[in-house]
């Protein structure tokens, strides 16, 4: 099957059940994956412009190519990997296909990076990124891009799972999506200063199942000191929905009840990422990189619009949630992150849905401010 994305033309496997959801059990293609796809074009073009001298670009999932056929076609050399001899036929066929020059071994992108320094290396596996976080720190010079499709675990939804993997405690709230970039980041950010490196989140996004982020590496052990001290847990009421967070590499107090409500089902997550998950300038570049040819051009720029502007707390709220909670009607966003604003406190959008908000308001202000009627 011949498609088009991008400006590129590529050749997937048909899936046997005649969808475009996968490819059953051949080389694995997900077309729900275009908007990541368009994001990670767009940032490599705007980080391009900030480091011109950034030239090799690693695809370490390559599967069909399509990500590195899309890197190799903005001038990037691109080597794209993977352990199924199938898939590296295709990638090779598909960079071909589009005249550009390019490698696709079948290796083990593990082993491939103990051989070989990259200047941008990109996970993408099924599932956690993990055990490929070493050696990608390790072997890489400026930046790593890296997606993590297994929500569950980095949500606290399958709690034993996330802490064996991502060596924190996350907690499944209602905030349940920041939750899970801000362990898969604390994770990649300890990994990484393993190594001496500092791996500074530059844009991030969540997206229907998978986190993504983007991390500019500075090989400087003193820097990733300083960013370890963005790590802390947050302590949260899973009645109130109250919640405070606090820097460091273990919690000094945990609460037995909520301070706001007196409530003992507290529950602490972390150690988790409390810094900000993106740089609003950096950001506001890869918006301008978003050209006519991107399919998910009108999309990317509205989510990425939320992410350059939205505040840098550790947690978002849901207006409904709230609401639910106070026994009253959810009026419009703008108007209701107005009236917080009027109030004093600092308000905007949050990427994770159309009601997430985040404020420096706490919750009883938040009451106070935007829901003056509530009944408790």
């Amino acid at each position: 099957m011949e498609l088009s994305e991008g400006g590129v033309e590529i050749d997937v496997e048909q899936p046997r059940d005649g969808t475009r959801e996968g490819s059953g059990d051949g080389v694995f293609f997900n077309p729900t994956m275009e908007l990541n796809r368009d994001i990670t074009v767009a940032v490599l073009r705007a980080y391009q412009e900030r480091e011109p001298r950034v030239a090799t670009y690693l695809d370490g999932m390559a599967a069909s190519g399509i990500r590195g056929v899309r890197a190799a076609n903005e001038g990037y050399d691109v080597t794209c990997c993977d352990t199924d001899s199938e898939a590296v036929a295709l990638a090779r066929e598909n960079l071909a296909r589009n005249d550009l020059d390019g490698t696709a071994t079948e290796r083990n992108v593990n082993a491939l990076l103990h051989e070989e320094m990259f200047d941008i290396v990109d996970l993408d596996p099924f599932g956690t990124p993990i055990p490929f976080a070493d050696a990608a720190f390790a072997q890489t010079r400026n930046m790593v891009c890296v997606t993590a499709t297994d929500t569950a675990p980095i949500c606290g939804a399958h709690l034993n799972s996330g802490k064996r993997k991502y060596s924190a405690v996350p907690r499944n709230t209602d905030y349940h999506p920041e939750m899970g970039l801000r362990t898969l980041i604390s994770a990649l950010v300890r990994t990484a200063a393993r190594y001496d490196v500092a791996a500074e989140p530059i844009c991030s996004h969540v997206s229907r199942h998978y986190a993504r982020t983007y991390l500019e590496l500075d090989h400087s052990a003193s820097r990733a000191d300083d960013l370890l001290e963005s790590l802390g847990f947050v302590h949260h009421c899973e009645d109130c929905l109250a919640r405070e967070h606090a820097f460091g590499w273990y919690p000094e107090s945990v609460p037995e009840t909520c301070p706001n409500c007196g409530s003992n089902r507290v529950v602490t997550a972390g150690p988790i990422w409390l810094g900000g998950v993106a740089d609003s300038e950096f950001t506001e570049l890869v918006r301008q990189q978003l050209s006519p040819e991107l399919g998910e051009r009108k999309q990317a720029d509205k989510l990425l619009a939320t992410v350059a502007a939205e505040l840098d707390t550790p947690t978002h709220y849901d207006q409904h949630r709230l609401c639910k909670q106070w026994g009253v009607p959810a009026n419009a966003m703008d108007e209701f992150l107005e009236d917080l604003r009027a109030a004093g406190y600092e308000a905007t959008h949050a990427q994770y849905s159309g009601t997430a908000f985040k404020t420096d308001a706490d919750v009883t202000e938040i009451r106070e401010a935007a829901a003056p009627g509530a009944d408790n």
